[in-house]
């Protein structure tokens, strides 16, 4: 069942049941000690009596009365391992975020009962070992859409802003590493990407950045710092206390914005998020689905919350709503990782279409739209240099900001608006030669940027300041 559907609720009302029901104990496994803690509180909620076992848990005499118990996996391992406690009078285990995978070693202690494995993604986080290596059975609860239009979760606004993400390298794990992430994320061109659509998108919302790094996180809490906005980092090194205060600032501040290293992927729960934004990439399923899940929290007054992502997480995955076929998946978990699209193919599909707000303040001009490939597949047919093509770019680019304004200051901003259309050109341009290095391919950008720029003072002048949209 997705993220913020109600797992916890349900396999507490299950558990009661099941007490209720066969005279039996459960045992509910959690992989993070603040699940533990919100696990045994829900159950309580519920009426059901529970023991955590914790390290201040040095033995527990048979019988007792407790008929539930939550733990975190490796120190119940550690108990059953010095057979302080035994495991005879338990009929149901519930392992909670399933798809860690990591309860294995559990339940060798553990042969009589049943296993009740919950998550948001079968999709097993240890690609050696799939979920129905452990699992008989997938029951596959209501999808995102429905909880949506049931009104149970908010309605994800996505708003994508391409990044090249070709120089990220792939890790062991499967996903990309924080060094080749930090390469690309700390650098001056992505923090200002990141800060400019905090600016469109999510200003004066309560907003939560993801990254992959903790350097990254530290550049954007400079970042934002410099640009006047206050915001806290937080990361895995930080104590208890200094997690505690930062959390409850966030928690009252309507505008405050955390950035974070995915320590608030699970066992974080503050409806009040109105904005996720992904400065990262990644490759895992389950945490794209936990990131976002983070601002799907329902309340009176908030019934839709925003996205949005820089490391073409849409691309690959789709949107956060759209359906997922989970059986499929539990059952062939490698064809559904085969068929995820690379970096290579994303960069190839992507087609860059301007915003139609940005649009309207080109309405002076038509057309406003430019064909790289065509214009490069002509300039061939007439055995003309490839370069000619970044010069009629630009040159286009130059007649539409001067014919939608009527200063030379209004003309530059313009042109200042069209980074995103810039880049894509030169990227498609690159690949009409083939073989382009992405150091060059930067510095094209720069210096087309630059080149337009000029060449707008310059007919400016030669135009004595009148320009066609004036006259």
């Amino acid at each position: 069942m997705p993220t913020g559907g109600g797992k916890t609720v349900i396999f507490s009302e299950i558990t009661r049941r099941y007490i209720q029901a066969t005279g039996k104990k459960v045992l509910i496994l959690t992989h993070r000690i603040e699940l533990c803690a919100q696990t045994a509180k829900m159950l309580e909620e519920f009426g059901v009596s529970n023991l955590v076992i914790n390290s201040a848990v040095k033995e527990l005499p048979v019988p007792n009365e407790y008929m539930c118990f939550v733990a975190m996996v490796e120190t119940l391992n550690n108990r059953l391992r010095d057979k302080i406690l035994d495991l005879d009078n338990i009929g149901l285990m519930i392992v909670d975020e399933a798809h860690y995978n990591s309860f294995g070693k559990l339940f060798r202690f553990y042969e009589k009962g049943v296993v009740l494995g919950v998550t948001a993604t079968p999709l097993s986080s240890n690609i050696d070992i799939r979920m129905k290596d452990t699992y008989d059975e997938l029951i596959v609860g209501e999808s995102i859409a429905s909880l949506i239009e049931s009104g149970f979760l908010a309605r994800a606004t996505t708003y994508h802003y391409h990044v090249g993400l070709t120089s990220l390298k792939v890790g062991r794990s499967g996903d990309y590493t924080v060094s080749s992430s930090e390469r690309l994320y700390n650098n001056n061109a992505m923090q200002d990407k990141l800060l400019s659509a905090y600016k469109e998108k999510c200003i004066g919302k309560k907003t939560l950045i993801f990254n992959n790094g903790i350097a990254t996180s530290q550049y954007v809490y400079a970042t934002f710092q410099e640009a006047g906005f206050e915001i806290k980092h937080l990361d895995h090194t930080y104590t208890s206390k200094e997690r505690r205060d930062i959390l409850q600032w966030f928690r009252e501040k309507p505008d405050a914005i955390l950035t974070s290293v995915s320590i608030l992927t699970t066992g974080f729960d503050e409806p009040t998020v109105d904005c996720i934004i992904l400065n990262r990439a990644t490759k895992s399923l389950t945490l794209y689905f936990q990131m976002i899940g983070r601002g799907s929290r329902v309340l009176p007054f908030k019934k839709e919350f925003s996205v949005v992502d820089l490391g073409n997480n849409l691309n690959r995955f789709g949107l956060w709503e759209e359906p997922v076929n989970w059986p499929s998946i539990f059952e062939s978990p490698e064809f559904y990782l085969e068929g995820i699209p690379g970096d290579e193919q994303i960069e190839l599909n992507y087609r860059y279409e301007m915003p139609e707000d940005l649009c309207q303040l080109f309405s002076k001009s038509d057309p406003i739209h430019f064909d790289v490939f065509e214009e490069h597949r002509l300039a061939l047919s007439e055995f003309k240099r490839p370069k000619v093509v970044m010069e009629n770019s630009i040159h286009q680019h130059i007649k539409i900001c001067m014919e939608n304004s009527t200063t030379v200051d209004e003309a530059l901003h313009l042109a200042d608006l069209l980074k995103e259309e810039i880049e894509y050109r030169v990227r498609v341009y690159s690949r009409c030669l083939s073989k382009t290095s992405e150091s060059y391919v930067k510095w094209l950008q720069e210096d087309y940027k630059r080149n337009l720029k000029v060449n707008i003072i310059r007919n400016s002048h030669q135009a004595s300041g009148l320009f066609k949209g004036a006259e």
